[in-house]
């Protein structure tokens, strides 16, 4: 049997790496499939940690480092996967393993979940790129996203894996037609999640007199509590928007439950599992074009893109959705069907131990 180690991002805090991280750290059919080891990357163990806490970070660091010396010597892998952080110190970070790695002479295949490595044109990043990528393979979550390193790698040596997701059991409930249609958005409050554009184009529906209530879960992150809630009270929406906080596991899956369209305007993404959620739960979505959500998002099929950073056109589309609830269901139907013949665990597994092993044997 063929010795893989795996260097994950495992929760917490939890994001899209860390999510994929943990399923296959915990699959059978990988775990069957070869001798595995598994090294945790993660040097926050909270969302509000990370930029923070230097020094406790140094010391996770180097317990990761000499962990990954030890599995070399002694676990003796076959192939190393990796899943790498594409740019700044987190990039360099995971670099100078990669050039232990190298040290022994390890074939590793690097999984990327983020992106950025096109926009580092510095001498010391473009050095470090051709020797991170000399002699690898690579995966990366959809084909829009090889152009972030179609400089440095040939596209024969790139594997394509989406994301999947396990999900609870789930019966869709007819939706009843409601006076006032339920809009959600789910996601840590980054400001590059859109959250502030999706708060403006609401303004916008407001305005035009659309019945309509959004709520918004999801913990802070670069953005408080306070702040997006002075936001709303300043235009006058706090009957149409409501702030939930951090949900998880049922009381996250009610709250798409009673909703009736998704609306994730993200301008700086590469894959976004929430979508996927939505899909799975019968939801329209709502999403932008960016990284490979136009992939996962069928526009006029499955939900609509969104122009980035433009409430307008966001407001036109949930607009769209809003007075059109017969293509509205339709289109969350399809984005349902997409999900089973996509997007779960089960297939996101196959890719894996599929790639695992061409990699082996190449």
């Amino acid at each position: 049997m063929s010795k893989v180690l795996f260097l994950l991002q495992l929760p917490p805090p939890i994001h899209g790496s860390s999510v994929m991280g943990d399923v296959l750290y915990k699959s059978h059919l990988i775990n069957t499939s070869f001798g595995c080891s598994h090294i945790n990357l993660m040097t926050s163990r909270k969302l509000n940690e990370i930029g923070k806490n230097p020094l406790k970070k140094v010391f996770r660091y180097a317990k990761i480092f000499l962990k990954l010396l030890h599995q070399l010597i002694l676990f003796n892998p076959d192939l190393v996967y990796f899943a790498i952080n594409a740019k700044g110190i987190a990039f360099y970070k995971d670099f100078i393993l990669i050039l232990l790695i190298k040290l022994f002479r390890k074939k590793y295949l690097l999984h990327f979940h983020n992106k950025g490595v096109s926009e580092s044109n510095n001498l010391l990043d473009v050095l470090s790129y051709r020797l991170l990528f000399n002699n690898s393979k690579v995966i990366l979550l959809t084909p829009r996203l090889y152009r972030d390193i179609s400089n440095y790698i040939d596209i024969n040596h790139v594997f394509y894996s989406p994301n999947g997701i396990s999900m609870p059991k789930y019966q869709i409930k007819k939706r009843r037609k409601k006076k006032i249609v339920k809009l959600l958005f789910l996601s840590n409050l980054f400001f590059t999640k859109g959250v502030f554009v999706l708060v403006n184009a609401l303004y916008i529906l407001k305005k035009q007199n659309l019945n309509f209530q959004c709520n918004i879960v999801g913990g802070e992150g670069d953005i408080s509590f306070q702040l997006i809630q002075k936001k709303i009270n300043e235009l006058g929406l706090n009957k149409h928007i409501k702030l939930h906080g951090k949900k998880f596991g049922n009381d996250k899956f009610k709250f798409y439950e009673k909703s009736d369209i998704f609306i994730f305007p993200s301008y700086y993404e590469t894959f976004g599992l929430v979508n996927l959620e939505a899909m799975f739960f019968g939801l329209p979505v709502i999403s932008t074009d960016e990284g490979g959500i136009p992939d996962i998002v069928d526009d006029k099929i499955t939900g609509l893109i969104a122009k980035k950073r433009d409430s307008v056109d966001l407001a036109k589309k949930i607009k769209f959705l809003i007075t059109n609830p017969k293509i509205s269901k339709i289109m969350g139907q399809k984005g349902r069907d997409k999900f089973f013949n996509c997007y779960t665990t089960n297939i996101f597994e196959k890719r894996i131990k599929n790639i695992i092993n061409d990699c082996i044997k190449s």
